[in-house]
Formats: structure tokens, sequence, C-alpha cells
């Protein structure tokens, strides 16, 4: 039996995924998540064999959930399945381990050879963007490395830092004492090999998902 988990935070999608892949691979054992902390839970207690994920449910911000995916479970296969269609973004999905990436306007018959392709051992993209794809340099590849280093509460920090918080604003909205906060940002920059908040900035930009002109989920 396959296992395949769908990490996704709204519960519709999960269902039309389900129905379209129990109809074209029944043999499928499907599991569910709504958010990056019940994903990593899953995998640390079950042997699945391909993971669907939403980059943008709870935990998973930006790149970071399939970072730290593939940092805790380096031979799982990971499809990331997004509303946004960019050749930009989905160059740095697959950059960074990503074994496909299925639109989710996407048909059923193209999410069971998605499916179908990835657990063969091949990439699956769809036709659209293929040849709109862009090499990833060495220097971002490093740097997606170090982020995988970091936990959910450091990235966490470093998104607000981006925001322009100041530490005592970020203990606020994470509920945290400031020296929480301050713990956080030395080891983020330890980890990230930079000195200064605007290095964190830049880096934390770089990883962003969101294309100029719109906001795609």
């Amino acid at each position: 039996m396959v296992t395949l988990l769908i990490a996704d935070d709204h519960p519709l999608y999960r269902d039309a995924l389900k129905g379209a892949l129990s109809l074209t691979l029944p043999e499928l054992e499907i599991r569910e998540a709504g958010d990056l902390t019940s994903t990593v839970g899953i995998l640390e207690q079950e042997d699945v064999d391909l993971l669907l994920l939403d980059l943008h449910m709870p935990g998973s911000h930006d790149l970071f959930g399939l970072l730290h995916i593939r940092k805790l479970f380096p031979e799982l296969p990971v499809a990331v399945v997004s509303g946004t269609e960019d050749p930009v973004i989905i160059s740095k999905i697959v950059g960074v381990g990503a074994l496909g990436f299925i639109p989710k306007t996407a048909s059923s018959g193209d999410i069971a050879s998605a499916v179908q392709a990835i657990l063969g051992g091949d990439i699956w993209l769809p036709a659209s963007v293929s040849e709109k794809l862009e090499d990833v340099d060495e220097q971002f590849s490093e740097l997606a490395d170090k982020v995988a280093s970091l936990t959910p509460s450091q990235y966490k920090v470093l998104c607000f830092m981006r925001d322009g918080l100041l530490n005592k604003q970020i203990g606020y909205n994470l509920d945290i004492a400031e020296a929480t906060v301050k713990a956080h940002v030395t080891a983020i920059f330890k980890k990230l090999g930079i000195n200064n908040r605007t290095q964190a900035v830049l880096i934390a930009s770089q990883l962003e998902l969101e294309p100029p002109s719109s906001a795609g989920h």
C-alpha cells in the first residue's frame, strides 16, 4: 500500500484532492494534515511515500515549510501544491528539492499523472511552466540550507524582523518575553552567518514566495 500525505489548511481542497486521487489511484492510502506541526508529527510516526505540501498553511511560511521538511526527512519525495504558477517561484521550489509542482487548478488527470510520476522517481511540472523555469544559483541554494537549520520559532522571528518589528513588538506578537526574542535573534544571526538585522531582512526577502503583482495562495 502506498501512503500519501496531503498537507493543506483548506479542508475543502483536501477533500477535493482526496476525491480526485481516490477515483484515479484507488490503491493509495491517504493521510491529512492542516499545519506544519501536524505534518511533521505524522511523518515521524508513519511511513509516508509522498507528501503533497501547501507552502502557505500555518507554520509553513514562504519556503520554510519545504526547507524544514527536507531537512528532517531528506529521503521523502515532496510535491508542492499552490495557487500560484509564477515560474520564478516554481524555480525556487524545485531548486531546493521539491520533486513536483501541482497547481491547485490542475485537472484530476494531471494530479494523478503527477503523483504516479513522482512515486516512480521522476520530476513532474505542468507543461505551461516547465520551459520557463530558471536555474537556481549556488548562492541561493547555500542560503536555503542555512535557513533550513532554523527552528519554526526562529523563522517566525526572522519574518517579523523582515517586516520591521522591534524585539518588544515581536515578543508581543508571539506572546514570549523580549529576552527570548533576543535569544532567538542571536541564534538566527549565528546560523545564517550574519551580524545585523539588515542582512537578516535581505535573506528573509529572498525566501518570499509572493510574486510582486499578486498574492496567490
